[in-house]
């Protein structure tokens, strides 16, 4: 009994030290000082509507070019923050103006970025989907968590004194304005699973902020708006908190189906990395996604091609014993081109354009390696060619070599092609001789400038 005692004492003070330190009711300003921050920051009217405007063409820019650091400027930028963080404000404290105001001022917000993305992406002259645009499409579990845990943070940095810049990091972090810019790429490219899949982003994320402002507002105590209507009170109330259930309740289950889809893809996906390992054949792509409710995974093969009926029972038999039993595994082996499997044809063009790519590549080497043949023939033949020029023109030359090579510089590493003339003059050449000889070279040549070499000690000149 004393050591359960003991214990239980123990645990109180280290739970009093632990809340010493997570405390913030010292740190907190005035309920009407932080009310008053966060109806500011609800309005888009003026510089706020502006800057937003300039926030959504940056983004656009960033995401249709693919350049991260744009990006983060445009969230950085972003207004959007204020209305959502004012929606969870207003419903911790049962103050349904500023709740009306919030979602007209949200909506106006989302309308306006779709729309200037999509005259953005409709004028813009690169037209194709980048991996930024392709990454805002589909939220994961980490999206989830951000948008909560940012939410906290952006309510704690309104309402405490020592808040420091905590909102342009929140803006940053849960990646409001990019979906948005995403949805207007779909909306004025009409791919429905850009438009549709970035807005479930966008909404996911505005849904876990507003959630966390509110349970924020809560934990902090704040006053609640009295009314004088109670009646009319009491309906709004029953009205806005039934949206607010069903709205987190949906997302609730979205999220759990997400973190299902997430958790059966990484699972599939190293399935095959570890299991579909042949000797003479490979996994050239594979392709794992749900539909309608259905799991799918579809593999493609390349190499010698193995017994499809034990193949398939061994790898079904494997999906069972690893949690993934009904899930339907479809195996190519070669390519199909009349089977009608989803992504069964784009991976056969990926991969003709890979084979393509790797024969224009092979191409290349082959002409480069003939152009530094030729050049090679060309230099070995110059030196047989000029032998009888040069003997008239120069009669102290006994033999003469012209070659072309690389220098390197052994500490720098640096290299340089330089043109060499190596001259078997037993009588010796005069400075005039030299230059003249060069200037001869230069000219048959047609390579630049060549240095010779008058006399080279040890030199193999032909007997």
């Amino acid at each position: 009994m004393n050591i359960l005692t003991t214990i239980r004492d123990g645990a109180g003070r280290l739970w009093s030290d632990f809340e010493k330190y997570v405390n913030v009711s010292g740190e907190l300003i005035p309920q009407n000082e932080a009310e008053l921050s966060v109806r500011s920051g609800v309005s888009f009217k003026g510089s706020n509507l502006l800057v937003l405007i300039f926030a959504i063409i940056i983004a656009s820019v960033g995401l249709n070019t693919n350049s991260v650091p744009v990006i983060i400027g445009a969230m950085i930028i972003s207004p959007l923050m204020g209305p959502i963080i004012g929606m969870g404000v207003a419903i911790g404290i049962e103050d349904y103006g500023l709740l009306k105001r919030s979602l007209r001022n949200i909506s106006m917000a989302v309308v306006g970025s779709l729309l200037a993305s999509a005259v953005y992406f409709l004028i813009s002259p690169i037209y194709e989907g980048a991996s930024q645009l392709l990454a805002r499409t589909s939220p994961s579990v980490y999206d989830v968590l951000v948008a909560l845990f940012g939410g906290g943070a952006g309510i704690l940095s309104i309402a405490c004194r020592n808040r420091g810049s905590v909102m342009p990091g929140v803006a940053i972090a849960t990646s409001l304005m990019p979906p948005l810019c995403t949805a207007g790429y779909g909306l004025a490219t009409f791919q429905l699973n850009f438009l549709f899949g970035a807005l479930y982003l966008f909404f996911i994320n505005m849904i876990f902020i507003l959630f966390a402002s509110w349970i924020g507002v809560k934990l902090m105590g704040y006053r609640k708006v009295v009314y004088q209507d109670s009646a009319r009170y009491k309906r709004i109330k029953f009205v806005v908190y039934t949206l607010v259930f069903i709205t987190v309740g949906v997302s609730i289950f979205l999220t759990v189906q997400m973190l299902r889809k997430n958790a059966f893809i990484a699972r599939a996906s190293e399935f095959v990395d570890t299991e579909m390992v042949f000797p003479n054949t490979q996994v050239l792509s594979k392709k794992i996604y749900m539909k309608n409710g259905k799991r799918y995974i579809d593999v493609n093969l390349i190499g010698e091609a193995l017994p499809k009926d034990s193949l398939q029972l061994a790898m079904m038999q494997k999906m069972d014993s690893i949690g993934l039993g009904g899930a339907t595994l479809n195996i190519t082996q070669g390519f199909s081109l009349g089977r009608d499997i989803p992504g069964t044809q784009t991976d056969d063009k990926a991969f003709y354009a890979l084979m393509q790519q790797q024969l224009d590549r092979k191409d290349s080497a082959i002409d480069s390696l003939r152009t530094l043949l030729e050049l090679h023939e060309a230099f070995s033949d110059i030196g047989v060619t000029v032998s009888p020029e040069v003997k008239v023109l120069f009669p102290n030359v006994k033999d003469i070599a012209v070659t072309r090579m690389v220098a390197s510089a052994v500490d720098t590493q640096k290299v340089d092609t330089v043109n060499m003339a190596f001259v078997n003059a037993p009588a010796g050449l005069s400075v005039a001789d030299r230059r003249k000889l060069c200037e001869y070279l230069e000219i048959r040549l047609k390579k630049g400038k060549v240095n010779l070499t008058l006399n080279p000690q040890g030199f193999p000149w032909p007997e």
